[in-house]
């Protein structure tokens, strides 16, 4: 079962990268190191962060948390969401539907 969303996929991309590329120690997921990640231009790192969200977005379908570095992405099928923590702290609320 796929994550299912009434808004443009690109918007839910977008928010959910600038989101994911919020929390600490994201570049665990691509198993980097602290230099490898910090060798990477600006665009390097938006690049990895953008694959990495489309990757969650699909992997919500089947997984309704996926852990990413010092976070996670949680996918709220009953109010059409997707929750991106740290901890105790609340990144991002993305909506999938209007």
């Amino acid at each position: 079962m796929g994550v299912k969303y009434g808004r443009e996929y690109e918007d839910i991309i977008e928010e959910l990268s600038a989101a994911i590329g919020e929390v600490e120690q994201i570049h665990d997921f691509f198993d980097m190191s602290d230099d490898d990640w910090d060798a990477l231009d600006a665009a390097g790192r938006k690049a990895c962060i953008r694959t990495l969200a489309d990757d969650v977005f699909y992997g919500l379908g089947a997984e309704p948390v996926i852990e990413l570095g010092l976070g996670a992405v949680r996918h709220d099928r009953d109010r059409h969401r997707l929750h991106v923590s740290q901890g105790e702290r609340e990144i991002a609320v993305i909506r999938l539907t209007f």
